[in-house]
């Protein structure tokens, strides 16, 4: 039997049929930065993103595959050759072969099918390639195509309604979704 890979030994490169997920680079800085910016995309989010943690997102791209990679995967989505996303691996817990999964999209972007496809392609990896056996989400509450997204690919949930610190002046709460190999 082939030893799988641990995750972080490498930045994975995953191509499907309409999208790619792959290492980003300068030349995503402009979009990368209407992302980080975005109060539409960022109201479900946490406010600690990676990409948010310096004022110049060009210092941001620098540093994503060196401290960035302290504790996450960041990857561009690109969609027919267009940035429009990231998709991240995080929350790794080597012991257990489990990690957070998740995704953000530039607004013009949504419902056309691309969280479920960028989903599926981590899946794939995750289960296919690496020795995780444990995939987890936590969605904030009241981000209903983020749990439908998870429902279609036989996420289940775990736990509803748990208080979180996502940097918000009160606690989030928040859905915590898992998927088994």
């Amino acid at each position: 039997m082939t030893e799988r890979k641990k995750l972080f030994t490498e930045i994975p490169y995953l191509k499907g049929e309409r999208i790619v997920l792959r290492r980003i680079t300068q030349a995503d800085s402009g979009p990368l930065k209407k992302l980080a910016d975005s109060e539409t995309v960022n109201r479900y989010l946490p406010t600690f993103l990676f990409e948010k943690k310096y004022e110049d997102i060009h210092t941001v791209i620098d540093r994503m595959y060196t401290e960035g990679m302290q504790g996450s995967i960041h990857l561009a989505v690109d969609w027919n050759g267009q940035f429009c996303g990231i998709a991240e691996f995080y929350g790794y817990k080597e012991k257990r072969h489990m990690v957070y999964v998740g995704n953000r999209l530039l607004e013009k972007y949504w419902g056309q099918g691309i969280s479920s496809e960028v989903l599926s392609l981590m899946i794939e990896y995750l289960f296919g390639e690496t020795d995780i056996e444990i995939i987890a989400a936590s969605v904030m509450r009241g981000n209903k195509a983020s749990e439908n997204v998870l429902r279609k690919h036989g996420f289940t949930l775990t736990a509803s309604g748990i208080p979180e610190d996502w940097g918000y002046d009160e606690p989030v709460t928040e859905d915590r979704w898992i998927l088994k190999k």
